[in-house]
């Protein structure tokens, strides 16, 4: 009988949409990100929020949020201009090139060489804090143009693929 009881209230773990056993910032549809403006050279400026165990964890994992975004998801809230398709349009390539993207993205990793904090502009950094966690929002700029050529240097991204647009 207690079997039965602890089968049950696994399966109902399982199957309930208020579970999760995923890593934080696991999916990329959770990213918020909004569209502040797109630079003369084809970089995009942006409003995002990153979550941390103190502020410098917070600011570099919206640094991050911000790349994956422009690359994964692209930019569909905010003031118009930003490209609303990522630049990467091939499916499940965050999985296919993991090795890659693991490597780019790891702490202090090749992101922030596409990553400016150009933009930042007096009292844009909004913070909350939790009991475990630490919410800021801050304005960056992503080199789209230069992200996607050393993504084309670098093999993941095809120019018959690519869908830059240079301003």
């Amino acid at each position: 009988m207690k079997i039965n009881a602890f089968i049950l209230v696994l399966a109902t773990l399982m199957v309930s949409p208020h579970v999760s056993f995923a890593q934080p910032n696991a999916s990329l549809q959770d990213i918020r990100v909004e569209c502040l403006g797109v630079e003369h050279d084809g970089s995009q400026t942006l409003l995002v929020q990153g979550m941390g165990h103190n502020k410098a964890d917070a600011k570099e994992q919206a640094k991050k949020n911000a790349v994956m975004a422009v690359l994964f998801i692209g930019v569909r809230s905010g003031l118009g201009g930003c490209e609303i398709r990522p630049l990467i349009t091939e499916v499940n390539a965050r999985e296919k090139y993991a090795r890659y993207f693991d490597i780019f993205f790891m702490d202090k990793g090749e992101y922030v060489n596409y990553v400016s904090m150009e933009d930042t502009r007096p009292h844009s950094q909004t913070k909350k804090k939790g009991k475990e966690q630490r919410k800021i929002t801050i304005t960056v700029r992503v080199l789209r143009s230069q992200l996607a050529e050393r993504l084309q240097n670098d093999g993941i991204l095809n120019e018959e693929k690519s869908n830059i647009e240079y301003y």
